[in-house]
């Protein structure tokens, strides 16, 4: 008798050889970044950096003018032959730009703090009852934001004449924080808007105060909001001119942004420190925005869906 052939065991699934040896069922290996990204897309990021590059020139102007030697001011030359950084020493000690820069920061710092003060509850109220002539009231907010502070100039100095607040911090703040008081109550109403009442109500029934559930649950769920009026005043306040020259002749007791002007002369221009000035006057906002850019963008979408 012959003796039974037994079956081969099953290895596995059998890959099929094509061509030169090649496994069909091999996986296929990335072929590299190559065709990663579409024609559109590289044309959108090469249109992105062009129009970044283009936003970035100006600075780098003014970083490099602020860093040229006097003699080359008027130069052919993009850079100079040398960094003269003797021009940001020499502009705190030829002028009034540290007492200028304090008051700035005293007046935006103040300013913002009034804003929030007055437009929380405002806001919030505005946001919660639905009293009647609540449309009007945000639109008379609304039409508020279309005054300049150049038309009122006038009215302003008298009133300012009367109460005796010429020449005085206090002027700055008062003004700095009516102009931008419109934008923050209306901002932060669409906010308050967006989150739901329920909250509040379930905060309450677990025994706390209506100022409790605001504390607690409305106002973390509100920074975004806040952090939104709070740049946006500070920047509107931090970069306010007219108002600030009218109001303010003191050369130390003046705001940055009319302390720089100094070095702007009747017979000749002091470039180097103006530009050197404008270096330390765009620092505090940079820093500022890049800090708390990511609630800038969070709040400034607050209410466009529901």
């Amino acid at each position: 008798m012959s003796a039974a052939v037994s079956p081969k065991p099953d290895t596995g699934p059998k890959t099929r050889t094509t061509g030169a040896g090649r496994s069909s069922g091999s996986p296929k290996k990335n072929a590299g970044p190559r065709g990663k990204y579409s024609h559109k897309q590289l044309a959108f990021g090469a249109l992105a950096w062009v129009i970044a590059i283009l936003f970035v020139l100006p600075y780098v102007e003014m970083v490099i003018t602020a860093l040229r030697p006097k003699d080359e001011l008027t130069g052919d030359g993009y850079v100079p032959s040398k960094f003269e950084w003797a021009n940001f020493v020499d502009v705190w000690d030829k002028s009034t730009l540290g007492d200028n820069l304090k008051v700035s920061l005293l007046v935006a710092g103040m300013s913002t703090v009034l804003v929030l003060v007055v437009s929380l509850p405002a806001a919030y109220y505005t946001a919660r009852k639905r009293f009647r002539g609540r449309g009007i009231f945000l639109m008379l907010v609304l039409v508020t934001q279309m005054f300049q502070p150049t038309s009122l100039l006038v009215g302003l100095y008298r009133e300012f004449y009367i109460l005796d607040l010429l020449d005085s911090y206090w002027a700055l703040v008062l003004v700095n924080g009516a102009f931008n008081l419109a934008f923050s109550v209306w901002i932060l109403t669409a906010y308050f808007s967006a989150i739901p009442v329920e909250l509040e109500e379930a905060a309450m029934i677990d025994g706390a105060s209506r100022l409790g559930a605001l504390r607690r649950v409305t106002l973390p769920l509100a920074m975004p909001g806040i952090v939104t009026a709070v740049i946006f005043t500070f920047i509107a306040a931090w970069n306010e001119f007219t108002v600030a020259l009218v109001l303010v002749t003191t050369p130390d007791k003046q705001p940055l942004t009319v302390g720089i002007n100094s070095f702007l002369g009747a017979y000749r221009v002091e470039w180097q420190y103006l530009f050197a000035g404008s270096v330390v006057a765009i620092i505090p906002v940079v820093v500022l925005f890049a800090y708390i850019e990511k609630h800038v963008v969070s709040g400034l979408t607050a209410g466009s869906v529901k």
